[in-house]
Parts: C-alpha cells; sequence; structure tokens
C-alpha cells in the first residue's frame, strides 16, 4: 500500500482519489436539489399568481419566484466553485506526480 502524506506536493494515493470523486457526485447531488428547491419556490409561487387574485397572496407570490431564482444562482454559483477548487487540486496533484518522474 502506498503511504503518502495528503499534502499538496505528493501525489494521491487511491483511498484519496476515492475521496475526491465522492466529493465530485455530492457536489452535483447538492446541485440538483438546489434546482429542486428552486423549483418547487418557483412553481408555488407561478400557482398563487395564477389562481389568487388577492394583493396578499399576488405579494407572497412574488417573493416565493424570486426566493427561487436565488437558489437556482445560488446553487450554480457553489457549484462551480467546488468544481473549480477540486479541478484546480488534482491539477496540482498531476503536477507533483510528473515532477516525480
Amino acid at each position: 500500500m502506498n503511504k503518502q502524506s495528503k499534502s499538496g506536493s505528493e501525489p494521491l494515493i487511491l483511498r484519496e482519489n476515492l475521496a475526491i470523486d465522492r466529493t465530485v457526485l455530492a457536489n452535483e447531488r447538492t446541485l440538483l436539489s438546489y434546482i429542486r428547491t428552486a423549483l418547487a419556490l418557483l412553481i408555488t409561487g407561478l400557482s398563487l399568481l395564477k389562481f389568487f387574485p388577492e394583493l396578499h397572496l399576488r405579494i407572497i407570490s412574488i417573493i416565493l419566484i424570486g426566493v427561487g431564482l436565488i437558489f437556482v444562482i445560488v446553487g450554480i454559483r457553489r457549484f462551480t466553485r467546488v468544481k473549480i477548487s477540486l479541478s484546480d487540486y488534482r491539477k496540482a496533484q498531476a503536477d507533483a506526480r510528473d515532477r516525480e518522474k
């Protein structure tokens, strides 16, 4: 078994590669949950807007639609940040592996 430290300058061992893969999958699941929540908020807001003409329900529906859009934006930004971070980490590990050869 390859016993190397977790520092940024040494190549990854299998366990660390699998941990990164699990993190990628978790990041994708998190994005999907943000989108699912945003869709629920958007659909609820649009339904209230369509079927109930009262002013207070229109205000609530507009708020729900706005919050749903914010959820989409936050989810995509978070997903992108984590994806870039993992990509940079893998590139650093590949560079360390190449220098070792």
